[in-house]
């Protein structure tokens, strides 16, 4: 293993370029870069970006500079323009394999060290004059290459993986079209309810804040805020904080299965409860009477979203009252029509939990073998 600075191994382009409107076609910021994934699916602006960019080049590997704790690293699909919050980077080929360079740059063993120099409190940054004098030790250019074929070997199964994941989610959409017809047109003439009358619906809160209230409610309890719901798929199975840390007044603590439903931020999320909570006042919960059930409401709301999100009135910031959610019209189908929708979500999402856990088992794999050889 030799040792090098940053700038013997990497070259850092600063071309640049005012865009015009054409270039809006191959635009990629960071908002279309992935943490953890070296390909790019997204890409494009609605108008032509203000300010000049990067120039980058088919195969140049982009980095996230801004906020660098995010891990943003992915290989240019194309020749274009790149945000200039990144960096565009190319090997130094008599030091670094080609091949072997994007993968050393998305190792945690590259990113922990260029976190570690980022400046800023609000949006870290890191400089290049700070990243330049940094040192890596890398294996021969021989080692790298037989590295490099394994490591792209494993990528390609992790990135079938996904493509797998991501279909599951497809199929449970258009399962859900298949059984009920489309939800904005109601095609089969299904009763409509209003949500409010098909079960317990209220916001997370209460105005009282007496000093005993863990004690009054047996705490501390979990706190559900909105970024658990986001990130769940459909049950949330985790939490960061817990009621008595945060010391937030709860009007009641809501049981497992209850639907949760964002109000603020990302309108009209939901995700169903795997244990017993509290949560703020930008969160609703809601408690069916029977008619319908959680997993049916769950995929209901994500063909209404972006409806939801247009009656919601912009203020500070955008969000859906509780009036509006208690008005809503659902489309309620037989009860063993939903039995039987849920039926084929479980099956699915035993299969998605088994393709999940052989992903991380991978992705485990690939970094512990980059560990082996770069630290």
């Amino acid at each position: 293993m030799a040792k090098y600075r940053f700038d013997e191994i990497a070259i850092n382009s600063i071309e640049k370029k005012k865009p015009v409107e054409e270039d809006r076609f191959t635009y990629i910021g960071l908002e279309h870069l992935d943490s953890g994934c070296l390909t790019v699916s997204r890409y494009g602006s609605d108008v032509a970006p203000v300010g000049e960019k990067l120039v980058m080049h088919k195969g140049d590997v982009l980095f996230g500079k801004r906020r660098a704790y995010q891990k943003k690293v992915a290989i240019a699909p194309f020749d274009g323009i790149f945000s200039a919050h990144g960096m565009v980077l190319r090997p130094k080929e008599e030091v670094v394999d080609k091949g072997f360079f994007p993968l050393f740059i998305s190792s945690d063993y590259f990113l922990n060290a260029a976190i570690q120099i980022s400046v800023g409190s609000l949006s870290p940054t890191i400089n290049w004059k700070d990243l330049r004098e940094l040192e890596f030790e890398l294996p021969d250019l021989a080692t790298q290459r037989r590295l490099s074929s394994v490591l792209w070997a494993m990528n390609d199964t992790v990135e079938a993986y996904k493509r797998l994941i991501g279909r599951t989610d497809e199929l449970v959409k258009s399962q859900f079209i298949a059984e009920f017809g489309d939800p904005a047109i109601n095609p089969r003439q299904y009763p409509l309810a209003r949500l409010a009358d098909l079960g317990e619906l209220n916001r997370g809160v209460s105005k009282a804040r007496p000093r005993n209230l863990p004690e009054l409610l047996g705490g501390p309890y979990p706190l559900i805020q909105t970024g658990e719901i986001t990130a769940a798929e459909l049950y949330i199975d985790h939490y960061e904080n817990t009621y008595s840390e945060l010391g937030l007044a709860q009007s009641k603590i809501w049981p497992a299965g209850t639907l949760c439903i964002t109000i603020a931020a990302n309108i009209a999320q939901t995700a169903i409860l795997g244990f017993d909570s509290c949560f703020p006042d930008s969160v609703v919960g809601f408690i069916p009477s029977g008619d319908v059930s959680q997993v049916y409401l769950h995929y209901w709301f994500s063909f209404f979203q972006k409806v939801l999100e247009e009656q919601a009135p912009q203020v500070a910031q955008r969000n859906i009252n509780l009036k509006i959610l208690s008005d809503l019209k659902i489309i309620v189908p037989p009860k063993d029509q939903q039995i039987r929708f849920e039926g084929f979500v479980s099956q699915l999402d035993k299969s998605k939990f088994a393709a999940k856990r052989a992903l991380e088992n991978l992705q485990a794999t690939q970094k512990a073998l980059i560990r082996k050889y770069l630290g």
